[in-house]
């Protein structure tokens, strides 16, 4: 599969980070990386909800993308401790993350919510970031393909190939992501990858399904970042921890960024 004309590199800061510690991060991310505007990088942040206005303030300032962590399927209403797709648009917010695995497994959170939720941030002008992972019990039983096909094709169920052309997929894991992940091997890696490429390309169509950029996430890190992101449909790597340092994920952009556009 050839590669895409861009690089995408991305971090969810999770419930890590205060107003300041955000706007700091986000502040070096940009002097460190202000050279890289204009080539072919989408670089973006996910910052906790509380820290989004100031966040939104500096990146429309900067080459930088801003997502939120979830987002609610209705503009408005009775739903207490949820944001809105209004709400998040109004802080400068363009990526919505979407069925993060923290998100089904903790907050049981199942594939029809991600459904609704991906229709209404394509509806709403968002790009939507979905996830989708099987955990290590699944990995075991052999259920991997079916997971991540069941996970795409309900949470994709009400897009359009229009709306698909503003789409990305991460492709996260469980059993490799958090404190204590097992980074999983690049093979594993390339053969998900190119599952969830054959399901976008039946779903969409050949030419838009292989135009939607899929992300790896889980273990990234600068010791295996350059393997990964010369893998076969992996056009960009959407980092934890190992990016929570301005100046360390820096250094993983411009270690992968050259790999990839020299594919």
């Amino acid at each position: 599969m050839k590669k895409l004309n861009r690089l995408y590199l991305g971090t969810n800061t999770k419930m890590y980070k205060t107003i300041a510690d955000t706007a700091s991060f986000l502040t070096q991310l940009h002097e460190l990386t202000e050279d890289l505007a204009d080539s072919p990088l989408t670089l973006f942040v996910i910052p906790s909800y509380t820290a989004l206005e100031t966040a939104g303030r500096i990146a429309s300032q900067s080459h930088i993308r801003l997502g939120a962590q979830n987002m609610c399927w209705e503009d408005e209403g009775q739903f207490t401790g949820e944001i809105s797709p209004v709400m998040l648009k109004e802080v400068g917010v363009s990526v919505a993350e979407i069925g993060h695995s923290e998100r089904r497994h903790i907050f049981r959170e199942d594939d029809f919510d991600q459904e609704k939720k991906v229709a209404k941030a394509a509806a709403s002008g968002f790009t939507p970031l979905l996830c989708i992972g099987e955990t290590l019990t699944q990995r075991e039983y052999g259920l991997s393909s079916e997971t991540l096909g069941t996970q795409l094709k309900v949470g994709l169920h009400s897009i359009t190939s229009r709306q698909a052309e503003n789409l990305w997929i991460a492709y996260e894991p469980v059993w490799a992501i958090g404190v204590n992940g097992i980074p999983a091997d690049s093979g594993y890696v390339a053969a998900r990858h190119a599952g969830i490429r054959r399901i976008l390309c039946e779903r969409f169509g050949e030419e838009p399904g292989n135009r939607i950029p899929i992300l790896y996430g889980g273990s990234v890190n600068p010791q295996n970042a350059r393997e990964l992101i010369q893998l076969p449909d992996v056009d960009g790597l959407f980092i934890g921890r190992s990016a929570w340092d301005a100046g360390q994920f820096n250094r993983i952009i411009r270690q992968v960024l050259p790999l990839y556009m020299n594919k």
